[in-house]
């Protein structure tokens, strides 16, 4: 069987790949803290569908390259962007087409 995670992408900017960032808490042997610890899995997106700030579950399979393990199995939350990040956005992207 294989393995599903869920996680928040992280990065989208490479073609058919994202990177879903996954936080899970542990706790120290001798102290007793818990403590909180990140890992960054790079996931197969076969449709480009998943954005930055998308709460994601990712499904393993065999070795896509050299770093990609998984692949996109859903996307369970979609981000919601802000009218702020969408004008960032925009602004972004006419700069990009004036320097062309």
């Amino acid at each position: 069987m294989s393995k599903i995670i869920t996680g928040i992408v992280s990065s989208d900017k490479a073609d058919k790949t994202i990177v879903v960032t996954v936080l899970t808490t542990k706790v120290h042997p001798l102290y007793r803290k818990s403590y909180k610890v990140s890992t960054k899995y790079m996931a197969h997106d076969e449709k480009n569908e998943a954005r930055i700030g998308d709460k994601v579950s990712i499904k393993e399979s065999k070795p896509i390259s050299a770093k990609k393990r998984f692949i996109l199995d859903s996307i369970v939350v979609k981000a919601e962007l802000s009218s702020q990040d969408l004008e960032i956005l925009k602004n972004e992207d006419v700069k990009t087409e004036e320097a062309k």
